[in-house]
């Protein structure tokens, strides 16, 4: 059913069909800048500079003319450099300091005499058999300055989380035409100068506007394409635009693999949706919003437009749904009451009865786990041994069959019947990679694979079960607020990650207890699937105490002869909601 609801959306909505596939397009370049620092932020093996031309370097047992010849036998962070320069000092080179030896008569490894220790005035040394150039070596973001590479990730999550809240405001009130065109240049134009940044500082501003610009766009073009969708292909199309977000960063690892200069992989990689940049100003106005401003003409001549390619004979009347509406008597009960009390409602109604703000606190926890799981597996995945660019790139791929499975699930087990065993099936995992050997890569990897599917589907899901928990009152309330938890989970995700360094299965026991948490707090939540959406708190409420009850008393949010003409070009009013 899932699969003819796709292929009849792309025979009979052709317009839709080419406006999706465009604005999603572009959704792979916030994939590609989410993830982008997990190369271009490397800390490469590093050592004191010297003052001097090396004569001699001495590594254990291994001698070498120069110390580029001593990278590869680099095991660890304890080790150290013995170097004898030209005229006859010799150095022990550790990564934060550097030590000179009083007596000078043998080079040796091993040294029981007196030495000096000096700070490391004279710079860095860096292993650049794998990085040209990072942001790292670029600036020196290492020891007493290793914390500002550390910021670099969570700055960026923090425009995110910045911009998702201002320009989702913005497309409110401007379009979302506007906010698209705005924000596709944007990332563009950023994502270029971010590779002429002349220090740290202005690299972390240039990156949190472009942060800022790539989460405007992710949450104004998932309105956008939900919103020109039909409803018999929206939870398909809606999951879907997550999976051009996973092929941007299948595009980062490949990128990568291919340049090793940070400056050059950033231009590569903002350069890669250059084609959308030059075509987006083709992307027309939504007629939902253009009606919601009352610009008649101009919803008219979109809604002819798609009538003309969709090869409708009998297109839309804008005046004769505005006629229907007024007419609808469930319209007119919704009509001036509903519109003053709207703005009365408030975070607080979320949590108005104890039914309620239990199921606000599940469905924040969810958020907040989904995006902390997400980014912890992601960022993460680089680390695990092995051919890194792979693991990326497996990281990303995952995805793209998760939401397939999510989308099929939730049709036919229920939204919280599948939530459920995917939580709980993510915390087992983030359990079982604990007693994998560190040797046995392949198997680190392909569980990482599964944390990161298993979590996928759960991110992906809870968009739309969120939507339909709550009434059409609080309904965007409570996307946004939960939209809000995720993106504290993804600022909290690079710290998460940062704690390996305590104990390298800390990220994930605290993503495993999340997860688990979730699935058995996610039980107490009442089943949506194929229920009407409910319009007050009372309803919403009754849903939870009886479901049986709650799907044959409440009506459906949408209804009437409107509703139906809507459908037919994909605007029924529950997509802006999401």
């Amino acid at each position: 059913e899932g699969f003819s609801s796709v292929k009849c959306f792309l025979s009979l909505y052709r317009f839709q069909a080419c406006v999706y596939f465009a604005s999603v397009f572009q959704a792979m370049s916030c994939g590609i800048h989410y993830l982008a620092s997990v190369f271009m932020a490397v800390t490469p093996n590093f050592v004191c500079g010297f003052p001097g031309n090396v004569s001699g370097v001495l590594f254990h047992n291994s001698s070498a003319s120069s110390i580029e010849d001593i990278w590869t036998l680099w095991t660890s962070t304890e080790n150290y450099i013995v170097v004898q320069l030209e005229n006859g000092e010799i150095w022990e080179l550790d990564q934060c300091s550097r030590s000179k030896r009083e007596v000078t008569l043998d080079l040796a490894y091993e040294y029981k005499g007196n030495k000096s220790v000096f700070p490391c005035s004279d710079g860095f040394l860096y292993d650049d058999t794998k990085w040209k150039s990072t942001v790292v070596t670029q600036w020196d973001l290492v020891c007493d300055r290793e914390w500002l590479a550390k910021l670099i990730q969570p700055t960026f999550m923090l425009g995110v989380l910045i911009g998702a809240v201002i320009f989702g405001d913005i497309a409110d009130r401007l379009g979302r035409q506007r906010v698209i065109w705005f924000t596709s240049a944007g990332q563009f134009v950023f994502g270029i100068a971010v590779a002429f940044t002349f220090d740290y500082y202005s690299f972390v501003i240039v990156r949190f506007l472009l942060a800022m610009v790539s989460s405007g766009y992710l949450v104004v073009a998932f309105v956008y394409v939900t919103e020109f969708v039909g409803i018999k292909a929206r939870t398909w199309a809606s999951m879907h635009v997550h999976a051009f977000f996973a092929m941007g960063i299948m595009i980062v690892a490949l990128v990568g693999f291919l340049v090793r200069t940070w400056w050059v992989y950033q231009i590569f990689l903002s350069i890669a949706t250059l084609p959308f940049v030059l075509c987006c100003w083709m992307l027309p106005e939504t007629p939902f919003w253009l009606l919601s401003e009352e610009r008649y003409e101009d919803a008219q001549k979109v809604i002819d437009t798609m009538a003309r390619w969709n090869k409708v004979s009998t297109p839309c009347k804008v005046s004769e749904l505005c006629s229907v509406q007024q007419d609808d008597p469930a319209c007119g009960r919704t009509g001036d009451d509903d519109t003053s009390s709207a703005k009365k409602h408030n975070i607080l109604d979320l949590f108005c009865n104890w039914q309620i703000a239990r199921r606000t606190i599940t469905v924040w926890l969810i958020w907040f786990t989904g995006s902390l799981g997400y980014y912890v597996f992601s960022l993460s995945s680089v680390s695990l041994g092995g051919n890194e660019y792979l693991n990326l790139f497996l990281i990303g791929a995952v995805e793209l069959p998760c939401y397939i499975i999510a989308c099929l699930a939730m049709d036919k087990l229920g939204r919280r019947n599948t939530l459920i065993p995917f939580l709980i099936l993510s915390a087992l995992i983030c359990v079982l990679i604990m007693f994998i050997p560190q040797d046995f890569n392949t198997l680190i990897i392909l569980a990482n694979m599964a944390g990161k599917f298993s979590i996928g589907v759960a991110f992906g899901l809870i968009y739309l079960y969120t939507a339909e928990l709550y009434p059409t009152i609080v309904r965007s309330l409570a996307v946004g607020s939960g939209s809000m938890m995720c993106r504290v989970g993804s600022v909290v995700a690079p710290f998460c990650v940062y704690l390996r360094s305590i104990w390298i299965f800390m990220p994930l026991l605290l993503v495993g207890i999340m997860a688990l948490l979730s699935g058995i707090l996610t039980i107490m939540l009442p089943e949506t699937l194929g229920k009407p959406l409910t319009n007050t708190l009372v309803e919403a409420t009754e849903m939870g105490r009886n479901k049986k009850s709650c799907s044959e008393k409440t009506p459906p949010a949408h209804s009437g002869a409107a509703s139906e003409k809507i459908e037919m070009f994909g605007q029924e009013r529950v997509s802006t909601d999401k």
